[in-house]
């Protein structure tokens, strides 16, 4: 299992995450303010992933805290 490190995330998630304990779960939606703003995101070929200005959803389940 990959270790996540909290400065390269999204500032939601670096707000989100200390929420959760350890085996705890969590459903965080990130306003345009906290992801990736007006700045729309696309992948290597150039397809949209994220449009600007999205509300982000993810479910979050927390594994293991080192």
């Amino acid at each position: 299992m990959p270790c996540l490190l909290l400065g390269g995330l999204l500032p939601g998630w670096k707000q989100g995450l200390p929420l959760i304990s350890k085996g705890g779960q969590i459903e965080l939606y990130v306003p345009p303010s906290l992801g990736y703003g007006s700045t729309p995101q696309y992948d290597n070929s150039g397809n949209l992933l994220v449009p600007a200005n999205s509300i982000l959803i993810y479910n979050i389940d927390l594994v293991n805290v080192q």
